[in-house]
């Protein structure tokens, strides 16, 4: 895909609705587009570098509002937090899982989002106990098996949203780009 000055404005524009969905308030927690931007964009975009650029640039724009909001009252969650480069470079290796994905096959894209979600799932966890992080009370996780386990059940409702949320995105993601490529680009192309 080459990046001309309108796709360079969507992707702006993408990044920008992404990053806001992320903080609005009531949002069901892992129901969020980046996991499904990280595959779209390594499936999308060409230029390798530029394809890391869509989710994390998301991600950071959007844990910079949350900062904001939690230095003036407004939200509970930091914006910045310890943890965040790790949870930034999974991000880009989500994006790798993209490089796979073939555009025009559904259950390439499905594969890649269930792939993408559960990858963060067990990888984010497992890093989470390991570098002695804790549940949602504030309570360290053991450095145990059972503690490993306990950890990996409190994220499952985080899971099935994450899941969900990579599968709706996807769809509207590389369903939109589809339907611009078919009725947009091709009909310019067939005019010129």
């Amino acid at each position: 895909m080459k990046i001309n000055k309108s796709t360079a404005v969507s992707f702006i524009l993408l990044v920008f609705i992404a990053a806001l969905w992320r903080v609005i308030p009531g949002r069901p927690m892992g129901f969020a587009p980046q996991i499904a931007m990280a595959i779209f964009g390594g499936s999308v975009i060409s230029d390798r570098r530029m394809s890391f650029i869509l989710p994390l640039l998301s991600m950071f724009i959007s844990d910079l509002i949350y900062q904001l909001l939690h230095s003036y009252g407004l939200s509970s969650l930091p914006g910045f937090y310890n943890g965040q480069l790790v949870n930034y470079i999974l991000f880009a290796l989500i994006t790798v899982i993209g490089f796979g994905v073939k555009q025009k096959n559904v259950f390439s894209i499905l594969g890649a989002a269930l792939a993408g979600a559960s990858f963060y799932f067990l990888s984010s966890n497992f890093l989470d106990w390991a570098m002695g992080g804790s549940d949602i009370n504030y309570h360290p996780y053991p450095k145990t098996l059972s503690g490993l386990v306990y950890c990996y059940e409190q994220a499952i409702p985080f899971y099935r949203n994450s899941i969900f949320a990579t599968l709706v995105f996807s769809t509207i993601l590389f369903g939109g780009y589809y339907l611009v490529n078919r009725f947009v680009i091709s009909k310019k192309v067939a005019v010129a």
